[in-house]
């Protein structure tokens, strides 16, 4: 039975998240503001996290931050009402796995909850990557900044994401559809296609030659290996 903690200072939104969760069999604990959240995180880690942006005592981006910064990798899903890019990019560069904005339909958030378990499932043991080197490309997911030769690379969000999960199985065949779960949302309703043209914008960035890739390399009829 998954444990989801669900971090909400809104009393309605908390308890039909609650109801909701449980009525999926999940077992369910609440936190009503940061600080707490934060202890329940780190005391006994939930198999995922549900945490509104806009908390009491402690906003969720610091949540998120620290829980990071211990090696924390349990996924988490962003809530906020705001809806502004800036806070979807900076929750994204500080390690959220998916974020999604109020209101929304609740089998909505359950196919992103199931999607992040199952790509939690496969995730290698031990702390989420938070830097990583290969060749001449450094990484720094905690700030979001990549570099290539010292300089730094204009990544979107999406690529960030993309490549973050690269090195996070690096060595494995991973299939499309995997990447579509894993660093995709599910309002756009994307292709198979859509993964191969950021994967083709991201070899421009990282690699010598794109047109014969080193790192990101295809595996035909599959998908892709990270080979750094």
């Amino acid at each position: 039975m998954p444990k989801v903690l669900i971090v909400e200072d809104d009393d309605s939104m908390a308890a039909a998240l609650r109801d909701g969760f449980e009525y999926e069999g999940h077992e369910v604990t609440v936190a009503r503001d940061g600080a707490a959240g934060l202890k329940q995180a780190t005391e006994a880690p939930p198999d995922l996290i549900i945490l509104d942006v806009m908390l009491p005592k402690m906003s969720g981006l610091d949540v998120l931050k620290e829980i990071r910064a211990r090696g924390g990798g349990v996924p988490v899903i962003m809530l906020t009402a705001r809806g502004q890019e800036i806070d979807k990019v900076l929750g994204l560069k500080l390690g959220a796995d998916d974020y999604i904005a109020k209101p929304f339909g609740f089998l909505e958030l359950m196919a992103r909850v199931e999607a992040l378990l199952r790509r939690a499932a496969g995730r290698p043991a031990g702390p989420a990557v938070t830097t990583y080197q290969f060749g001449v490309i450094t990484c720094d997911f905690r700030s979001g900044e990549v570099r290539r030769k010292g300089r730094l690379l204009d990544l979107s969000s999406r690529e960030l994401r993309l490549l973050k999960y690269f090195v996070d199985h690096r060595g494995k065949v991973i299939p499309r559809d995997e990447l579509l779960d894993a660093v995709w949302d599910y309002d756009n309703a994307p292709i198979t296609r859509t993964v191969d043209m950021h994967v083709a914008k991201l070899r421009k960035k990282i690699e010598d030659a794109p047109s014969d890739p080193r790192w990101l390399v295809t595996i035909h009829g599959t998908g892709y290996k990270f080979t750094g």
